[in-house]
């Protein structure tokens, strides 16, 4: 494999520069840190060198970023990108004694990756974009990576940060207190648990974090990313969909561990759920590229971190490709809602509120909390044509969901009675696979 620095010089000359303004944007927000010291309260050795020396990096970064050596435009900006990701993340590192720091350095972090690789062009996006090829994935009916597709996730992102925001406010000591409508001081109790504790940062902070990553990944790439740009796609899939999957989980462990609810915390797994039910299709579009490059005899490797295209685009019906036009319906292809699942996120709802309407206690009313959802976690994602087989999770929750009330103690009588017919409906509504509205090409059989 050529070097990607040398390979790609010449295209990304070119296509940076008529845009080099934003690394003197950068250059200026590296003298905001440099000079911050001398007007901004810090209380802390540590955070003064820390932005001092991410100031100068980023004026060093960026000067190299508009320089005619095709090696350092290449990498500077995508090593300036790493200086405003510390930036985030230095805080809660340091546990910022003031608010003024902690929302300093998060704005300017955020801002020096926008004006490296964002608003300049992503330097491999620019030395890819020589290579034209299509938007739509083969066989597929839409574009997974268009900005539709990619507007609801990067707004569900930028919710889950405020609420975050907040919350590492309060466990940084900013805010003396959180308004919770519905729990009282359950955010409260749930933020300065022994759990919350045995984190060595703030753990709100590093939801922040990476909801502010999230935010900022939406917007990389062009609008063929899937192949043009797999690895950033993978990067991506990981932060939402496993890594979702257990921040979601940890949070609805909440009452167990603690015995409180966090009504900040929930609004933003709700959100994180929606992200990644939005995010598998693209994940799924770039995985079946990364496949067929490979049957082509193109090397994966290569494939992966320079992106490409196909160039035997064949075995595969001709479909009818939705345009690629912006409107509300196309946030949301590939994402149906067969009643059989949003009737089965209605019984986990209730499952969550069954030992407050029914009185169970103890374990039983704590796996009734957490099977409940698990329930409703399993059947959102399932609601994209791609995810629906997780619906079949569901089975194996719906059996516990039987079972738990004779294995555990502190069911009543009619809290058995529910979360049998409960279980029961729960394994029956994963049968029917509903509607599947696209097309996904060599995907499709996989989609039951």
């Amino acid at each position: 494999m050529s070097h990607p620095g040398k390979e790609h010089a010449p295209g990304m000359m070119m296509a940076h520069g008529g845009t080099v303004w934003p690394h003197f944007a950068n250059m200026i927000l590296g003298l905001w840190l440099v000079t911050g010291v001398f007007a901004l309260e810090y209380r802390s050795a540590a955070l003064q060198v820390s932005d001092v020396v991410s100031g100068a990096l980023v004026i060093v970064l960026a000067i190299l970023s508009v320089s005619r050596w095709g090696w350092f435009k290449f990498w500077s900006p995508w090593v300036n990108s790493l200086v405003g990701l510390w930036l985030l993340f230095a805080p809660l590192v340091f546990w910022a004694p003031t608010s003024a720091i902690y929302n300093n350095d998060t704005l300017v972090g955020a801002l020096v990756i926008v004006f490296a690789i964002l608003a300049p062009g992503m330097p491999m996006a620019a030395g890819m974009s020589m290579e034209p090829g299509p938007d739509v994935p083969l066989g597929w009916s839409y574009n997974p990576s268009s900005w539709p597709q990619r507007a609801p996730i990067i707004a569900l992102a930028l919710v889950g940060f405020f609420l975050s925001r907040q919350m590492t406010s309060f466990q940084l000591q900013h805010i003396a207190s959180l308004t919770d409508p519905f729990f009282g001081l359950g955010t409260m109790r749930v933020l300065t648990s022994d759990v919350s504790r045995a984190f060595p940062i703030p753990d709100a902070g590093l939801g922040a974090f990476a909801y502010m990553v999230e935010f900022l990944m939406g917007f990389m790439g062009d609008k063929a990313r899937w192949r043009t740009m797999p690895w950033m796609v993978t990067f991506f899939g990981i932060l939402v969909v496993p890594l979702g999957v257990v921040s979601i989980t940890l949070i609805v462990l909440q009452p167990l561990a603690v015995g409180a609810w966090c009504s900040p915390c929930l609004i933003a797994a709700a959100a994180m759920l929606v992200m990644i039910a939005l995010t598998l299709d693209e994940v799924v579009a770039m995985l079946q590229f990364l496949v067929q490059a490979r049957r082509e005899g193109q090397s994966l490797w290569q494939v992966f971190w320079m992106g490409g295209m196909l160039h035997k685009a064949t075995g595969t019906a001709a479909v009818t490709v939705r345009p690629d036009g912006v409107s509300p319906v196309a946030m949301i292809w590939g994402v149906e809602l067969p009643w059989n699942l949003l009737v089965s996120v209605a019984v986990g709802l209730w499952l969550m509120f069954t030992p407050a309407a029914l009185g169970s206690i103890g374990t039983a009313a704590h796996s009734d909390h957490l099977v409940g959802a698990l329930i409703v976690t399993a059947a959102v994602i399932a609601l994209p044509d791609v995810g629906r087989a997780a619906r079949f999770i569901n089975i194996l929750f719906g059996a516990w969901v039987i079972a738990a009330p004779w294995l555990t103690g502190g069911a009543t009588s009619v809290s058995r009675w529910s979360d049998m017919i409960a279980g029961a409906l729960v394994i029956l509504l994963s049968f029917p696979r509903g509607k599947i509205g696209e097309r996904y090409g060599d995907f499709q059989r996989y989609i039951r």
